[in-house]
């Protein structure tokens, strides 16, 4: 009666085993939330990478602007220094030969010429034209106007794009003079406001530069001996699109701008053909404000398709998807099990009333099959319990996300994945271990020659870690079945070499003949084996040592002992806990 209830209460267990409980779902809920805060937080931390990824190149390209017109600036005031060098009145033939030195279109991308512009007043202007007409007899002043002073352009190179400019007087148009005279009375370096450049096919947006130099080479410092002692200025005509041209490497660029002096529009990436493809609707963008020679110009900068397509949030999706496979592997793995467990009962049920239906004569099959269906209901209880915690680590860790979060996992995070991955080689190792063990084909096997040294070697080289352990056996022949005494003599050796505590060691195998038996023995020189956990240690799942330590399923003695068992032989340990083991298997000489 006691038996029976017994076996009830096990049947009970094992039909429970086979559902799916709230603890299941739960474990499921929380693997989903993780996955999405996992996604959220790595969207959350890339999408603030992309925006500090962003004002860099947004302050990039301002930046170069800057540095570009500081270059320039250098070569006006070294056009300056040029003509302060010369002790007369420079000539056309002097600029050209200095201007082509500078080799301007190679070394200074993006500027449209290089000049000299004269401060005339009235009575001064027939002999300036007089000087000219010697130099160059088709020069004119133009166009007229009613200012009081005239600021012809004297020279300018390249001639050749820049002819339409020659003599063209800077006093006629209010932009280009307002702003010289502001240049006359700081003495620095000045840009105009926009103007349409007259060497300019495309009528687009320009400006000039200009920096002042004065008689003698001196350096006024007050605002009347300024104007006083002004001869002229060194300027560059810069075309906006060309000087954009010159500056940025466009094909490089994750950005795109418009740039405005006021309210007057400069430049455009949207109306200027070049290889920028500009992002209708950018992931950032801001707004910069600059001062630059006089002039504020405003900077409306905006990530472009490049930096979309290079930058993409891809990363958390991965993380989103991959920890979703996970979930869904989860509940798979889970639904599997608890179908496992109610097909392993039903099959159980089935066999148990075909076996109470077989005669006395089938009696030995029935305690044979009995013990099969014993040994497939302890699998399933395994399966549905002890292989639950390694799983339920696989589920709140995800190895996947070590991948796609590597840089942006704390420490932390980090050491929990380490653990994972121990974790899940163990449970791994288990499985294998378990299946090992319910697979053994333990129909009995004929006796084969076996010499056991060759075997021994056989098995050394065969196993991991095991450069610096020896293994020394007797060069005898023996009867004994090849297959089933070969797993036990690889189980006892690899044993020896798993669990010994140093980095070297000596395995010795012993062999006699006792009473019909065969008696191997193995003995090492590892950590020893307390009396009291001999029995204990033959047993399923059992390792005397922290599993974290030793990288074990613990299925290692109970398999032996199956198997010597099941050949009507014995197994025993022999050691005194301290130092050093001896494994003693007694096998029948005729199987």
């Amino acid at each position: 009666m006691d038996d029976g209830l017994q076996n009830n209460e096990k049947r009970e267990k094992l039909v429970r085993a086979g559902k799916m409980h709230s603890i299941h779902w739960l474990i499921v809920l929380l693997s989903v939330v993780l996955t999405f805060s996992a996604w959220y937080y790595s969207q959350f931390q890339q999408s603030q990478k992309l925006e500090i990824q962003f004002e860099r190149e947004a302050e990039k390209v301002v930046n170069l602007i800057k540095q570009r017109m500081t270059l320039y600036e250098n070569i006006l005031w070294g056009g300056v220094a040029y003509i302060d060098a010369v002790d007369s009145d420079i000539t056309s033939q002097q600029w050209s030969t200095y201007s082509k030195s500078l080799q301007i279109d190679i070394n200074y991308p993006g500027i449209n010429g290089f000049g000299v512009i004269h401060n005339v007043q009235p009575d001064e202007f027939d002999n300036y034209l007089q000087k000219q007409y010697q130099q160059r007899p088709d020069y004119k002043v133009h166009p007229t106007h009613t200012n009081p002073e005239y600021w012809p352009i004297t020279f300018v190179e390249p001639l050749a794009s820049n002819k339409q400019a020659i003599g063209l007087d800077i006093a006629f148009e209010s932009n280009r003079y307002s702003s010289i005279k502001k240049a006359r009375d700081s003495g620095k370096a000045l840009l105009t406001a926009p103007i349409i450049l007259v060497q300019d096919n495309k009528q687009t947006p320009g400006f000039l530069f200009y920096t002042p130099f004065y008689k003698d080479g001196l350096k006024p410092d007050n605002i009347a001996e300024r104007r006083r002692l002004i001869k002229g200025v060194t300027y560059a005509p810069f075309i906006m699109e060309k000087l954009m041209k010159g500056t940025q490497a466009e094909t490089n660029r994750y950005v795109s701008i418009k740039i405005w002096d006021g309210a007057d529009l400069l430049f455009d990436d949207h109306l200027n053909d070049n290889a920028i493809e500009v992002d209708e609707s950018p992931l950032f963008s801001k707004k910069m404000e600059t001062v630059l020679y006089g002039r504020t110009w405003t900077f409306s900068i905006q990530s472009n398709i490049s930096f979309r397509e290079d930058t993409t949030l891809n990363q958390s999706s991965i993380i989103l998807i991959g920890g979703l496979i996970i979930d869904a592997f989860l509940l798979v793995l889970f639904l599997f099990l608890s179908k496992a467990n109610r097909q392993a009962l039903k099959y159980a049920d089935q066999m148990t009333i075909e076996l109470k239906n077989k005669t006395k004569h089938l009696e030995k099959s029935n305690i044979d099959l009995e013990k099969s269906n014993n040994d497939l209901e302890q699998f399933s209880y395994v399966a549905s319990h002890d292989l639950k915690s390694p799983l339920n680590a696989i589920e709140q860790l995800g190895s996947w996300i070590e991948e796609d979060c590597e840089d942006i996992l704390p420490e932390e995070s980090k050491e929990h994945l380490a653990l994972l991955r121990q974790r899940s080689k163990r449970m791994l190792k288990l499985l294998d271990d378990l299946l090992d063990y319910s697979r053994l084909n333990l129909t009995t096997v004929a006796n084969d020659k076996v010499n056991l040294e060759e075997k021994a070697k056989d098995i050394l080289s065969l196993l991991e870690s095991n450069d610096n352990f020896s293994c020394t056996a007797p060069n005898i022949d023996i009867n004994i079945p090849q297959l089933p005494f070969e797993i036990v003599l690889r189980n006892l050796i690899s044993n020896s070499i798993k669990h010994h505590d140093k980095p070297t060691g000596q395995i010795t195998i012993h062999y006699a003949i006792k009473n019909n038996f065969h008696e191997v023995s193995l003995e090492d020189d590892g950590p020893g084996i307390p009396e009291a956990f001999h029995d204990k240690a033959m047993e399923m799942f059992q390792t005397l040592q922290s599993r974290d330590k030793v990288e074990g399923s613990g299925m290692g003695l109970a398999m032996i002992k199956r198997i010597v068992v099941h050949y009507h032989g014995s197994v025993n340990i022999i050691s005194d806990g301290k130092r050093g083991t001896k494994i003693n298997i007694l096998w029948p000489l005729n199987p």
